[in-house]
């Protein structure tokens, strides 16, 4: 008997970045499981079909995303799954432990991980590859020099995000 998958299902979320993308699979009781999110204009966003949109399964991930962008929230503790690597999991994951409010660079991640330094440039691909932006904080880790090097969801996010979250100090225009 082949196996069934469980349905993808989206939603849209407002915020500040414009209007985020989420993805999940829900299961037969209706409790959704994350696969993505994505920001406005994001490389790789996944395809969604507008028959596919349910609001319901991602209450939870809208409380939580509001209460982040009001500054209520620094993490979030939503049911993740996200389509990786071994590898690329193990970096996604290692992303929870750079606290809200900090950044850390492509080399310490690495070193974190036990990755030798010639093996960085996987770092950042593995980040590259995160569908989970905001959820996954790769926003929080920037270059050697401080600089904000890409982001899928575009370095302009990348410094909103980093900025809301104290670790850039605002720019007057």
């Amino acid at each position: 008997m082949p196996t069934r998958t469980a349905p993808t299902v989206h939603t849209v979320h407002p915020s500040p970045l414009g209007d985020l993308l989420l993805t999940a699979t829900v299961s037969p009781a209706g409790h959704a499981t994350l696969v993505s999110l994505s920001l406005p204009g994001q490389r790789g966003a996944p395809e969604v079909r507008a028959e596919d949109r349910d609001d319901g399964p991602f209450t939870e991930a809208h409380r939580q995303l509001d209460a982040y962008f009001a500054g209520r929230r620094s993490r979030f503790d939503l049911p993740l799954s996200p389509a990786g690597s071994p590898f690329q999991r193990a970096v996604w994951q290692a992303l929870g432990d750079v606290p809200y409010g900090t950044t850390t660079t492509y080399g310490e991640l690495a070193a974190r991980l036990g990755v030798p330094r010639p093996e960085i440039r996987a770092v950042g691909g593995a980040l590259g590859a995160n569908p989970l932006l905001l959820l996954r904080p790769c926003h929080r880790v920037i270059g050697a020099d401080g600089s904000p090097r890409g982001y899928a969801g575009g370095v302009e996010h990348k410094l909103w995000l980093l900025t809301h979250e104290g670790a850039l100090q605002p720019t007057l225009p």
